[in-house]
């Protein structure tokens, strides 16, 4: 066989193979007889499942990009894709991936790395009690895992299976208990070997499509090894240590005021016992921050440069998808933050609650 022979079967035998794979993932989505009470069983089972995989998220919110809120901001709207090995709770790094590199967070016991590749920058933080969202709180097994929360077996229903990262995945739709909740409905899709989550879907009240997605193209069900969740700085690198992970985790080591027990109907969890307040769960959910002028005054100036924006002298809100944020407090004030979950009128009234019954401690 002459060598352009031998390169002709090789290309052959390639494309057939590329065009197997790609054939496998069109395939229809093989259905299940498992009943929406024990999908739900399965998913709560494997929260504590090892994993791996290659995953992408895609929304529609569009919110202002501002520094030192969250990382989160700069996902929504856009499709984001991430790298992630999963040992356990304790033990797991998901890689947000560039165009000029990664940005990794490798967590351990009660502390998590943030490995930024393009700066050469490696910092270690501790992990608070209460914190904005951050990337790896995106992947679908965390995402359901938070939205399933509050959720009882009258709140769930199968729907059809769905293929996703090659597996005939079956379908369980999540109805929020509570009529407060901005989400119509969550959509989760399950290995059915594992009940790993792999596809979620969130949809807020009155739209026909999904208000964010995050899906596994490829999926593992295996334990990631000890190396793939660890990492050791390249020479020359210093770690450095952030003991103010963000403005939550700021205000509650700082602020001088106490949140309600109460907003708007729904109790103050346990674990926001100082300045900062999360109220509900799962798919009816809030928190609510105090921040000083210099942090409120460029947030309500990107808010009000958001569509659909609502401003008075008193507050600034906006509504994207299922998420509501409240700005409280005029220009040269502090304010609260409210965000979550919550309909339009549930975060007034949360808002105004907060503003009648907060209570302020002294200086700290």
């Amino acid at each position: 066989m002459t060598a352009v022979r031998r390169w002709s079967v090789v290309v052959a035998g390639t494309l057939l193979l590329v065009a197997a794979i790609a054939g496998v993932h069109r395939l229809p989505a093989a259905e299940s007889d498992v009943g929406a009470a024990e999908l739900l069983r399965q998913v709560r089972g494997a929260e504590d499942h090892s994993w791996s995989g290659y995953i992408e998220t895609e929304g529609a919110l569009q919110l202002p990009d501002t520094d030192g809120f969250s990382d989160v901001g700069a996902l929504f709207g856009e499709r984001t894709t991430m790298r992630a090995w999963w040992h356990d709770g304790q033990h797991w790094r998901v890689a947000q991936l560039l165009l000029a590199g990664e940005t990794d967070l490798i967590h351990r016991g009660d502390t998590t790395l943030r490995w930024d590749y393009e700066r050469f920058d490696a910092t270690l933080s501790r992990d608070p009690a209460i914190r904005l969202p951050r990337t790896a709180d995106l992947v679908p097994p965390v995402l359901a895992a938070r939205l399933l929360r509050g959720v009882d077996v009258d709140d769930v229903e199968r729907i059809p299976a769905k293929r996703t990262a090659g597996v005939s995945a079956p379908g369980l739709r999540l109805v929020p208990p509570s009529d407060l909740s901005s989400i119509d409905h969550a959509d989760v899709w399950l290995d059915p070997g594992s009940g790993v989550p792999l596809r979620v879907e969130v949809h807020a009240d009155g739209a026909d499509s999904p208000a964010f997605t995050s899906q596994f193209r490829e999926f593992s069900s295996a334990r990631p090894s000890t190396d793939e969740v660890s990492f050791e700085p390249p020479p020359g690198v210093e770690v450095g240590f952030d003991d103010v992970l963000d403005i939550a985790d700021a205000a509650n080591q700082y602020a001088s005021v106490r949140p309600p027990d109460r907003v708007a109907g729904l109790e103050r969890a346990a674990s926001s016992d100082q300045a900062v307040g999360v109220y509900g769960r799962g798919m009816t959910e809030m928190i609510a921050i105090p921040i000083r002028d210099r942090e409120a005054d460029p947030l309500r100036e990107q808010l009000a440069q958001t569509a659909g924006v609502d401003r008075s002298a008193e507050r600034t809100a906006v509504s994207v998808g299922p998420l509501g944020v409240v700005l409280t407090g005029a220009a040269g004030e502090g304010g609260w933050l409210l965000a979550g979950t919550l309909t339009r009128e549930a975060l007034d009234r949360a808002a105004d609650d907060v503003l009648a019954d907060s209570v302020f401690l002294g200086d700290r």
